[in-house]
């Protein structure tokens, strides 16, 4: 099997009900995060990762996110008629970034499910799965650091981050041993997940963060996944199930994230976003430091 990973799964079917009204007819992955939509960050982030395609799991009401990724000529060339080269060179950008393909996801039957409609366009290579609502912002791309310790090790990899206390309980937690032998600490074996644990049951405070690298194993797994909750098939049962036959590792990347799919975690991001923007970034700390809170 090829330890290089090349495409990129993004599962974008769901309904974004925690954002209703705004999400009723836009898609979540396209609001806004400063001035580019959340999938962005993802796509982005994948290309700086490696990746040279990116395959996107949509659904009814979804196409804004195809219109996004697609060449819009008629924008370019009222772009190009009143002599906005900038902002031209950004809109180019984007449809110039990477090659898509689209799988249309009929019912939004759970993670597993989502994963498992990429099958055909993934074939029988490692890929990697991003959720757009879970977006790292650091100096080495996420997806990067997870790939090297795939290169190194050959087995799927799950992104993890150190939560404590009662928060831990709103996730899929591991039950792992560190990896010896490594200076940095960061890796650790899988034994189990358990999915969205009480405080007090939860095995660790490694929670599980919407980045993994899966072998194509994976799929295989997933056909034979009985459905949970709703008739859903949840990415952590088939995982669980691929334990049986591989290893999988969870790995403590570096960075900060952000998870956008939460009203208070996207304002965060939007406000520290746009901190860090050389054309907003002095303007909006001055406000900020002058509202009376």
């Amino acid at each position: 099997m090829s330890k290089r990973v090349r495409k990129a799964v993004f599962p974008a079917a769901g309904l974004g009900t925690r954002f209703l009204p705004a999400t009723k007819a836009q898609p979540k992955e396209m609001l806004p995060l400063v001035d580019k939509p959340i999938i962005q960050y993802g796509v982005e982030e994948a290309m700086a990762a490696g990746c040279d395609q990116i395959i996107i799991i949509t659904g009814r009401g979804k196409s804004a996110i195809e219109d996004h990724f697609d060449v819009s000529y008629e924008l370019e060339h009222m772009l190009e008629h009143r002599g906005k080269g900038e902002l031209l060179e950004i809109v180019r950008h984007i449809s110039d970034m990477i090659h898509f393909a689209y799988v249309r996801q009929k019912e939004a039957l759970g993670l597993g499910h989502a994963v498992l409609m990429a099958r055909e366009l993934v074939g029988d290579e490692p890929f990697a799965v991003l959720l757009a609502d879970d977006v790292i912002d650091a100096p080495r791309p996420c997806l990067r650091q997870m790939m090297d310790v795939f290169e190194e090790t050959g087995s799927s990899i799950i992104a993890t981050q150190v939560v404590d206390g009662p928060a831990i309980s709103a996730y899929g937690v591991l039950e792992a041993e560190r990896v010896l032998g490594r200076s940095d600490g960061r890796l650790h074996e899988i034994l189990d997940l358990v999915e969205k644990p009480s405080p007090e049951d939860a095995p660790s405070n490694l929670a599980v963060i919407g980045r993994y690298i899966l072998t194509p194993t994976i799929f295989q797994v997933l056909e034979r996944t009985p459905a949970g909750t709703g008739g859903e098939l949840q990415l952590t049962d088939a995982l669980r199930l691929l334990l049986q036959e591989e290893k999988i590792f969870g790995y403590v990347f570096e960075g900060t994230r952000y998870d956008t799919g939460d009203k208070l975690g996207f304002l965060k991001a939007t406000v520290e976003f746009a901190l860090k923007r050389p054309e907003l970034g002095a303007e909006l700390r001055a406000w900020l430091r002058a509202l009376q809170l």
